[in-house]
């Protein structure tokens, strides 16, 4: 069993299994969401995508959640915050991020599973990736297609969980993760955590939100398609 981190989106990674992060903050919501009782999670790349999950025999029964670099998509019934995510206001939820739908989308073309991991179910999904005994991609979603800290020290965690063989890049992702106290240090000093804080000061407790580790037992994990959109399940 062998695992590789992917720090960027562009990077050409594939394995049997991914592992897709984008802790601050789609994966850590769709953690929280399907924790809540959403029942499905249908991910879309662009924002016309996920407008249009609602049509058909939907209609009524999916709630809109996204952003825009950081903001709420207009229309969009919520935003990009998990702790938006403590009750469900559907059976299932739409959703396109700046990063995390996409990388999402793209681990999905690239693996013949994919488990959407945060630092909150860290514990359950690490052991779900290590039970498939399959070699490991862990794709991190990054900053508009640039390297992220928060992503990285997570997928060190991970790596570091997984007791495989590591790629360099994996073993750069372990050193990394050990180089911070606390994942909250980490994710304070990251791009991500900077500008959610500078952007929107509201939104800054979703940092420590985020930084909590192996609080949620749930192991997202792709179901299949639903049209142009993802669906994850548990």
């Amino acid at each position: 069993m062998r695992v590789h981190v992917a720090f960027t989106p562009d990077e050409a990674a594939a394995a049997p299994t991914g592992v897709v992060i984008d802790v601050i903050r789609a994966t850590s919501t769709i953690c929280q969401a399907l924790d809540a009782g959403y029942e499905r999670v249908w991910c879309a790349a662009e924002v016309e995508d996920a407008r249009a999950l609602r049509n058909g025999e939907s209609r009524g029964r999916v709630t809109l959640g996204g952003e825009r670099f950081g903001v709420r998509i207009e229309g969009f019934d919520l935003g990009n915050s998990p702790r938006e995510y403590l009750e469900p206001q559907s059976p299932i939820l739409g959703m396109s991020t700046t990063n995390g739908t996409r990388a999402i989308v793209t681990a999905a073309e690239r693996c013949e599973r994919v488990l959407v991991a945060s630092l909150l179910n860290l514990g359950a999904v690490t052991e779900a990736a290590r039970a498939h005994g399959d070699d490991v991609a862990i794709f991190c979603a990054g900053v508009e297609g640039a390297f992220a800290l928060d992503d990285a020290y997570v997928a060190g965690r991970v790596a570091e969980g997984l007791a495989a063989e590591r790629s360099d890049a994996a073993e750069a992702a372990v050193r990394l993760a050990r180089s911070y106290v606390t994942a909250e240090e980490a994710f304070r000093a990251s791009l991500s955590g900077r500008k959610l804080i500078g952007d929107a000061p509201e939104l800054g407790a979703d940092i420590p939100w985020c930084a909590r580790e192996s609080v949620l037992g749930v192991v997202p994990r792709l179901a299949g398609r639903h049209g142009t959109a993802v669906e994850i399940m548990l």
